[in-house]
């Protein structure tokens, strides 16, 4: 008898249409940085025999895998270890990965990203790091430096026409490689959440100062990735209550709500098939309680009154509405489990529930929560990067009748 209730006949387990995929079911693979690819030249990493097992290990027929986030070019990333797209050897590489889970019957999409001033000098050539302003983060980069030794630089207008273009590429090559969509990256404090978030946003020219203005960028990544690889195989995620790398914006339900309605807007063939939004209590440091207060409490420093809605109904739901006038499909993710998953569909709030950590520990984590049967404990030391970096990434076990693994 199952120790927990299964979840079998919930929301979790009945399919979805999202663009051009036709899923079986809700319990999608969250984009993790798992820093486990292999070195192959400066700024250039790729995925291996290891990401192939272990993207395998978490396919499911009819379901939908994120991969990590991806370099769309050299030194567009600030972490070693993170596999790129814009390599034959890389494509090659991805394409050993959706070949495995195309033959499990599953669904990959491929998450790009450009970090912008999270990246050290020491992981773009030596050079300066871009953004939209040149406001540095607090504190030490992976390589040991202070973010602050090399702050970064405003992007010129050029260059951010150049990087839309990067994307719009890097689309391209990810349905060489074989993947299914991709979900752009606009999430997190990376460079297009640079230039969405006010408070790391002081530029005075098209791409700054308004909330327009600092929406231009990402609408503009989206409307040409829609165009380079079909608006049905285009996600983005967007955290607009983010505190990571020291983004905080004066007034995010009333920001992210104008891009969401800007998205509504854009012709079909522009318009992508899904956003992906991470929940305001999920925090990488603060627990739940200590993020949600200090949303709460905050008050901009440009003297914009508090929003009513931050006074303790803090949530996406905003941002549900909007899009969903434009039937664009809402993935939610942040600190999900066994018991607030389900409801969540159920209530209408999301379309799909990302999980995260409880897909690194669980390989087959979809047949353990529809059966109700016990999950495996993760290791947070092996997260990111482990030695060997085997470990924590594909040494879960799969469950088995006779063996009770966890508690949870």
């Amino acid at each position: 008898m199952s120790k927990f209730t299964p979840l079998k006949d919930t929301a979790l387990f009945k399919p979805l249409q999202l663009g051009a995929l036709q899923l079986e079911h809700r319990v999608f693979q969250a984009p993790l940085t798992r820093m486990r690819g292999q070195k192959e030249g400066d700024g250039i990493f790729v995925p291996v025999d290891r990401a192939v097992e272990y993207y395998s290990q978490r396919a499911t027929k009819g379901g939908l895998q994120l991969t990590e986030a991806t370099d769309i070019c050299q030194y567009a990333s600030g972490y070693p270890g993170v596999p790129g797209i814009f390599t034959a050897s890389q494509i090659a590489g991805w394409k050993r990965v959706t070949d495995a889970v195309h033959a499990k019957g599953g669904n990959i999409f491929l998450q790009m990203w450009h970090t912008g001033r999270a990246s050290p000098a020491s992981f773009v050539g030596g050079s300066q790091p871009l953004s939209s302003s040149d406001i540095p983060i607090a504190g030490k980069a992976l390589d040991g430096t202070l973010y602050s030794d090399t702050p970064p630089r405003p992007a010129t207008v050029e260059e951010i026409k150049n990087i839309t273009q990067e994307f719009a590429a890097a689309a391209k090559r990810a349905r060489e490689a074989g993947f299914d969509g991709v979900e752009i990256h606009g999430a997190n404090g990376y460079l297009l959440d640079q230039f969405l978030h006010d408070n790391v946003n002081r530029r005075t020219d098209q791409y700054g100062g308004s909330m327009e203005n600092r929406c231009r960028f990402p609408l503009e990544v989206i409307k040409a990735v829609c165009d380079s690889i079909g608006s049905d195989r285009v996600g983005i995620r967007l955290t607009p209550y983010n505190y990571f790398q020291d983004t905080k914006d004066s007034n995010p339900v009333k920001h992210w709500s104008y891009l969401c309605e800007q998205i509504v807007r854009l012709p079909r063939e522009r318009r992508p098939a899904y956003v992906h939004m991470v929940e305001p209590r999920f925090d990488e440091v603060l627990d739940e309680k200590a993020k949600l207060d200090a949303l709460s409490a905050f008050t901009s420093n440009e003297g914009v009154e508090a929003e009513a809605t931050m006074k303790g109904a803090i949530s996406l739901k905003p941002f549900r509405g909007i899009l969903a006038q434009g039937e664009v499909k809402f993935v939610a993710a942040g600190g999900f489990n066994r018991d607030n998953a389900a409801p969540k569909l159920e209530s209408g709030d999301a379309d799909a529930i990302i999980f995260g950590r409880w897909f690194i520990a669980n390989p087959d984590l979809p047949k353990r929560l529809a059966e109700g049967l016990p999950l495996n404990e993760y290791d947070r030391s092996t997260f990111y990067g482990a030695d060997p970096p085997e470990k924590g990434y594909t040494d879960y076990p799969f469950y088995e009748a006779s063996t009770v693994n966890g508690t949870s």
